[in-house]
C-alpha cells in the first residue's frame, strides 16, 4: 500500500495518540499518510482520493463517521477500537501494532455492508447505520409510510427506524427488531415505541424505497446514523432507499466471526461443559 489515511476520535486522548503513532510506524515504512478528526467530515472528504486503506481509531460511532466520508470511493477501514461493544470494529487498539504488517502485506479479507440513502428536499445523505425519524417532543407524532407507492401504514408513534443489516443491532434492536446478518442488503423498517399503527418491524427486499411522510402540525427531527440531525417541517416526506454506495471493511477474524461477536457483546455465555 502506498497511501493510508488515518481517521480518529477526536475527544478521545488515547486516539489521538494512537494515530500519531501510527503516523510514525507508517513513515517509517516509506508509507504516505495523512490524518483527520473523523468529526471533521468535510475535512477529511478531499484527502481520500488516491487513499487505500482508512484506519479508524475510537469505536463503532467513529466508523460511521468514516464510512460516510469515504463513502462515494468506497475505501476499505480497518476498525480500531477504543471503545465499548465494537460492534463494527475488528482489532483493539493494543492489537494494532502487530496486525498491522501483515494486513499491509495483504493478509485479511474484505466484507461489504449495505448503506442506505435518504432524500429530503435538495439533501442527500447517506447512512450506515439507520436513518430516523423522532418526535422533537416526548410526544408522540404520526408518520405516514409507504413503500414503492403503496401505503403500509401511518405510525402513531415515538419515531420510525429505517435500518441496514449494520444498524439491525443498534437502534433498530433496542426497539425491538429483528438482527440481520451484517452482509444482507433487505432493509428493517422498525417503529419506535409504536402506540396505532403495525407495531412490529417489516424487512423489506433491497430494492425497496420507503417514502416516510411526517403528518401536519408535527415537530420531528431526522437523523442520520445518530450524529446528523435536521429539523423536518411538517408535511415533508423522506425517501429512504439503498444508497449506490457500499462500506467496505478489512477482516482478519474468520468470515463466521458474527455469531461469536453477538453472543459475546449481547450478554450471551459460552457453555463451559
Amino acid at each position: 500500500m502506498k497511501r493510508i489515511g488515518i481517521l480518529y476520535h477526536p475527544l478521545r486522548e488515547k486516539a489521538r495518540d494512537l494515530s500519531e503513532k501510527l503516523e510514525e510506524f507508517l513513515s517509517f515504512r516509506g508509507i504516505s499518510s495523512w490524518r483527520c478528526s473523523a468529526w471533521d467530515e468535510d475535512k477529511a472528504k478531499p484527502q481520500v482520493a488516491g487513499t487505500e486503506l482508512i484506519l479508524s481509531i475510537g469505536g463503532d460511532g467513529t466508523i460511521l463517521h468514516s464510512a460516510r466520508i469515504v463513502a462515494s470511493l468506497s475505501v476499505p477501514i480497518l476498525g480500531i477500537n477504543l471503545g465499548r461493544l465494537g460492534f463494527i470494529t475488528e482489532i483493539d487498539g493494543d492489537e494494532v501494532m502487530s496486525h498491522l504488517p501483515g494486513l499491509l502485506k495483504g493478509k485479511g479479507w474484505i466484507e461489504e455492508r449495505a448503506m442506505l440513502e435518504a432524500q429530503v428536499a435538495d439533501k442527500t445523505f447517506h447512512a450506515l447505520n439507520d436513518v430516523v425519524l423522532h418526535s422533537v417532543a416526548v410526544r408522540l407524532v404520526n408518520i405516514e409510510a409507504k413503500t414503492n407507492g403503496t401505503t403500509i401504514t401511518t405510525y402513531r408513534a415515538d419515531g420510525v427506524i429505517v435500518a441496514t443489516a449494520t444498524g439491525s443491532t443498534s437502534y433498530s434492536l433496542a426497539s425491538g427488531g429483528p438482527i440481520l446478518h451484517p452482509q444482507s442488503r433487505e432493509i428493517v423498517l422498525q417503529p419506535i415505541s409504536c402506540h396505532l399503527g403495525l407495531s412490529h418491524a417489516l424487512v423489506l427486499p433491497p430494492q425497496s424505497v420507503v417514502d416516510l411522510k411526517v403528518a401536519h402540525r408535527e415537530k420531528v427531527i431526522l437523523s442520520i446514523d445518530g450524529q446528523i440531525e435536521l429539523p423536518l417541517s411538517d408535511g415533508q416526506t423522506v425517501r429512504v432507499s439503498l444508497s449506490p454506495h457500499i462500506a467496505r471493511f478489512l477482516r482478519i477474524h474468520e468470515p463466521t466471526y458474527f455469531y461469536g461477536s453477538l453472543w459475546q457483546k449481547l450478554g450471551g455465555r459460552r457453555n463451559e461443559s
